[in-house]
């Protein structure tokens, strides 16, 4: 099977989808001639036009306004927010349009729309370029949320993405689009609400989204050292969410910590625990622990910016004192 790059998975999901579906197109700030500022899309104008990848002004309340019109009166837009920290700028079109239309027409009115962007801090960008704001959209009822972890999940969930009668939101690590994965050169898809168990294990099990996973699949390692055997999910969607497979590997380990980029408080670390303790809690030997990105702005330093996303040892460390009983109280 071929590596490509997390990019290279997403430019051929979005090309492939468009030639099968003539309805499909992107639309967003530098998507065509620049394809975007991370190269994602790099060459789709160049076979599909700029009636199918268009580029529009500044304004995200503006296109994405446009893209829920064109859902509603049956295009399937895909939509490109340069960063995911203006979803800010776009939710009461996607929050308040795009997911009730469904429910306020009684079921006559469908947005098949994609909305893409990216998440993640480290890349030196800032405080308001640099945040993880997935929560924010799965507590809407409406919205379907996906995080590829690698190459593979990019392709297989964009595609399903693509193809959803309902508005989904495909949230990509800024830092991973380099990052290569196998990934087939036949069509896939992956369904939604499906976790992928990346590693199984017997002693703990560890929970991560996103970029996450390779943390978690590092702590693994620096685990095995020790003897201790960790089991690593990713759970792909957080909605729809994969409670059976979640709840099934806590019932096994007894232990569980779940590790998430977005802040700590109010978050998906705090939804999956809550979860897991509602459904599993005679299970446990530990409470579950949350692991997450601190409740403050992302720092522009370097120094003081890389101490505010998990790291692999601290998901290590932490899983030696749960599995040795000890209660932690996470920061």
């Amino acid at each position: 099977m071929r590596e490509i790059t997390l990019s290279q998975a997403v430019n051929e999901a979005l090309a492939e989808e468009m030639r099968r579906d003539e309805t499909v197109f992107i639309i967003g700030e530098d998507v065509a001639e620049a394809g975007t500022p991370f190269k994602v899309l790099s060459g789709l104008v160049e076979e599909f036009g700029t009636s199918r990848v268009v580029d529009t002004p500044i304004s995200e309340p503006g296109f994405m306004g446009v893209a829920v019109g064109a859902a509603l009166t049956g295009t399937r837009p895909v939509v490109d927010l340069m960063f995911g920290d203006f979803m800010y700028l776009i939710m009461d079109q996607l929050c308040n349009q795009a997911a009730k239309a469904y429910y306020m027409s009684g079921g006559k009115l469908n947005v098949p729309l994609v909305l893409r962007t990216n998440l993640g801090a480290t890349r030196r960008s800032a405080a308001q370029h640099s945040q993880s704001l997935h929560a924010l959209v799965a507590h809407i009822p409406g919205l379907k949320v996906a995080l590829p972890s690698s190459a593979f999940e990019a392709k297989g969930l964009m595609k399903t993405a693509v193809r959803d009668n309902n508005p989904v939101v495909i949230i990509e690590d800024k830092l991973m689009y380099n990052d290569k994965a196998p990934v087939p050169e036949e069509e896939f898809l992956i369904p939604f609400g499906q976790a992928n168990i990346k590693r199984e294990g017997q002693d703990i099990t560890l929970i991560a989204t996103s970029s996450m996973v390779q943390v978690c699949e590092v702590a693994a390692d620096i685990l095995a050292q020790d003897g201790i055997s960790a089991e690593v999910i990713d759970p792909r969607t957080i909605v729809p969410l994969d409670e059976d497979t979640l709840l099934a590997s806590a019932r096994k380990t007894s232990r569980v910590i779940v590790v998430d980029e977005g802040h700590q408080s109010y978050g998906i670390t705090g939804e999956i625990a809550s979860r897991i303790n509602e459904k599993a809690f005679y299970h446990l030997d530990a409470p579950v622990l949350r692991m997450g990105a601190m409740d403050v702005p992302v720092p522009f330093s370097p120094a003081l910016e890389d101490l505010t996303v998990p790291t692999p040892e601290g998901v290590a460390r932490n899983a030696h004192l749960l599995v040795a009983g000890e209660m932690i109280h996470a920061a």
